[in-house]
């Protein structure tokens, strides 16, 4: 794990935390800084079918876009909404989703109630180990995973890129 010792501090709110598990099945670790894919682990922990697995890696990767703000993240978005055959519903006096069944369609209808509710902006992925993470600060202005290392596997993302902006500054400045 990415920030093992500070995950919790970044779980998303009720079912938008089963979305933010799926995204962090690929990441950036930080022994080898080289792209992983821990996807077959998450079928396996979740005992997806083959075309169950094969769904989600797609659901997966669309929302990665999305969540990274791809500029066609919302046209990912709304092929899932189709794809679901997700449709809003009034029950008792609330919006609830209805959708096809299987884990892609009910992952969907979360990522729809976290739109609907205004949630869905905080949940941003890392700029440097794109770590996906829930932004529970005040004004939604988190950038990165952390600033401090959150234990042996944790690294601090934002000190590293502020210590790297500062030394590319520093060596632009004529002596």
């Amino acid at each position: 794990m990415v920030n093992g010792g500070r995950a919790a501090a970044q779980e998303a709110p009720g079912a938008l935390e089963r979305v933010r598990e799926l995204l962090n099945t690929w990441l950036v670790p930080n022994d080898t800084r080289q792209p992983t894919d821990a996807f077959a682990g998450y079928a396996t922990r979740h005992g997806l079918t083959r075309a169950e697995r094969s769904e989600l890696r797609e659901l997966r990767d669309d929302l990665r876009g999305a969540v990274e703000r791809a500029d066609d993240g919302d046209d990912r978005l709304n092929g899932w909404l189709r794809r679901s055959d997700l449709r809003p519903e009034i029950e008792n006096g609330t919006l609830v989703f209805r959708h096809a069944p299987g884990p892609a369609a009910e992952l969907v209808a979360a990522v729809v109630a976290a739109v609907d509710d205004g949630r869905w902006p905080r949940l941003k992925a890392c700029p440097d180990c794109r770590w996906v993470f829930y932004d529970h600060t005040r004004n939604g202005g988190k950038r990165w995973c952390l600033m401090t290392a959150g234990g042996p596997d944790g690294r601090s993302c934002g000190t590293i890129a502020k210590v790297r902006s500062h030394r590319q500054r520093q060596a632009a400045q004529p002596f």
